[in-house]
């Protein structure tokens, strides 16, 4: 229960660097305290044009054997041309560098469902809005992809 000192508030428009990244760094000190405890490392990896302007780029991190992909975006001109793709292996040579076993991510976009399909990533949950709910159709889907070492040999290769 919450006493009376306390204040809750709600916060339309919250400054992300002020609000996220604060909130994120609590989550992440209390994470730490868990058992096992978290051992989250952020990285991100960007993606510039010719004239160094931001044409793409991954936010995630890895957490207890696995990467997370938080935010992967291209710009909609470099979209088919493998740029996503070299991002995202990129971000899986990373994450077995720091010894993971699999990435997983969320996505409500179909066409972005797709692209993590080919790369060899496989649903394992879906949160759908049901009749009546708005927007109608609408559907998150949690996708994940194993990482295995090739046979027979001593280092680690990206499956898929």
């Amino acid at each position: 229960m919450i006493d009376r000192h306390s204040r809750i508030q709600i916060t339309v428009e919250p400054d992300p660097e002020a609000f996220e990244a604060q909130l994120e760094e609590r989550l992440l000190a209390s994470l730490r305290r868990n058992i096992p405890a978290s051992d989250y490392a952020p990285f991100g990896i960007l993606a510039r044009d010719g004239d160094g302007r931001i044409v793409g780029g991954l936010s995630g991190g890895t957490s207890y054997g696995w990467l997370l992909v938080k935010i992967l975006w291209v710009a909609e001109d470099f979209r088919g041309r493998g740029l996503g793709a070299g991002i995202m292996a990129l971000a899986e040579e990373e994450a077995l560098r720091r010894g993971c076993h699999g990435a997983w991510l969320d996505t409500s976009s179909a066409r972005a469902r797709g692209f993590y399909e080919r790369r060899g990533f496989q649903i394992f949950g879906t949160l759908e809005n049901r009749e009546g709910e708005s927007p109608k159709g609408h559907a998150r889907f949690f996708l994940c992809k194993r990482f295995q070492a090739p046979a027979g040999g001593t280092g680690r290769k990206v499956r898929g």
